[in-house]
């Protein structure tokens, strides 16, 4: 991917990768949450067997239920998003472990991230970036589709990452560091209603 912020190609990966990384993602979780083990399977080649960052998302009713995803490419892409899709759907601390009656009403969202750079605040788009936000010890992300499902500017924005840290709202005009990428965010079709 692009050094820069905001530099992802629309197609950075190609509607065939983007489908064999969402059946990842859906194999791995419906794998681990009804057996406890993650199938194994021919592994990939190409950009999706290359170091990736990405987070993976879970939505039952439109609602979020889980998201954990790494921020630096510490792993072949495929194997980040099998492990992200099991960690969101069983270690996301704000929801209980995914059981297997959910698992046809859960929607796979997947976020493959650009490299995070530092950014000053009247540089972030709403929309266009995810803010990385740390102050000592604390640390909050959020991904660039999260201000515009909520339909915030800049400055809440960037108040909500500092939130989302454990920090004052007000922390990233009072030194906390600030960085940024994009993301190429690509997800399954609406999944049916639960009961």
């Amino acid at each position: 991917m692009a050094e820069s912020v905001g530099t992802v190609p629309a197609a950075y990966l190609d509607e065939s990768q983007r489908k064999s990384l969402l059946g990842i993602a859906r194999r791995a979780l419906e794998g681990y949450v009804g057996a406890g083990k993650i199938p194994s399977g021919e592994e990939p080649q190409g950009k999706l067997a290359a170091p990736g960052a990405a987070f993976v998302t879970l939505t039952k009713n439109g609602r979020l239920r889980g998201c954990i995803g790494y921020t630096e490419a510490v792993a072949p892409l495929f194997k980040v998003v099998q492990e992200c899709a099991v960690a969101a759907a069983t270690e996301d601390p704000r929801f209980p472990p995914v059981s297997s009656n959910e698992l046809p009403f859960l929607r796979v969202e997947i976020s493959v991230l650009t490299p995070l750079v530092s950014i000053r605040p009247e540089e972030v788009e709403v929309g266009r970036h995810g803010l990385m936000i740390a102050q000592g010890r604390n640390r909050g992300l959020l991904l660039p589709q999260v201000p515009v499902e909520l339909g915030w500017d800049r400055e809440t924005f960037l108040d909500q990452a500092c939130v989302k840290a454990g920090l004052p709202p007000s922390a990233w005009r009072h030194g906390a560091t600030l960085k940024a990428f994009t993301a190429e965010v690509f997800g399954e079709d609406v999944r049916e209603a639960a009961p």
